[in-house]
């Protein structure tokens, strides 16, 4: 029955978790608290101490995903703390199955987002800052090149979009396929 509530529970909350992101382009900090403790108190239930472990563990991977694209100023720290939240229900390997699926839809319709604009040649001039940025130590963890710092030449992706749907995606995959992720 963990799997079941799981679907019942962290789908919704993550698709609200999305809709607050796409709306104010921020993910409030009480809804993370909120999706992590119910994800440790659900595992607790039905997992024991093993189980708060195996979310630990999990909300450890959301958060160590994204810590270095937040640190270089790339992402909003809600979408750390969304994908830690996340990993407290699904534990460390579907965490990581979350994040890659999220990734892969987010550089999807970031490429539909630029192309649809017409801002493809701002995004490849943004992506030569970028690369700039990373060629030395003290720019790539600076504001220099960070996200917000393209101002009207790049549209800021609300990255709990694109988590929610590989979280989904994944959860549902697990889920119909009795496991097959793990």
């Amino acid at each position: 029955m963990y799997w079941e509530l799981t679907l019942a529970l962290l789908i919704p909350a993550t698709l609200y978790a999305s809709w607050i992101d796409y709306a104010e382009r921020r993910v409030p900090n009480w809804l993370n608290v909120a999706i992590l403790l119910a994800g440790l108190i659900t595992q607790f239930c039905f997992f024991g101490w093993t189980g708060v472990g195996w979310g630990a563990l999990g909300a450890l991977v959301g958060f160590g995903v994204l810590i270095v694209p937040w640190a270089m100023h790339g992402m909003g720290a809600g979408d750390v703390k969304l994908m830690a939240a996340i990993g407290a229900w699904l534990g460390p390997w579907l965490t990581l199955w979350s994040f890659a699926v999220g990734a892969i839809i987010g550089g999807v319709v970031a490429v539909i987002m630029i192309v649809s604009t017409g801002r493809t040649v701002h995004a490849i001039t943004n992506l030569q800052t970028i690369r700039t940025k990373l060629r030395k130590w003290d720019t790539a963890f600076g504001e220099f090149g960070g996200a917000r710092t393209f101002g009207t030449t790049s549209q800021l992706l609300p990255y709990g979009v694109p988590l929610t749907a590989g979280t989904i995606a994944v959860l549902l995959f697990h889920y119909f396929s009795g496991g097959g992720l793990l």
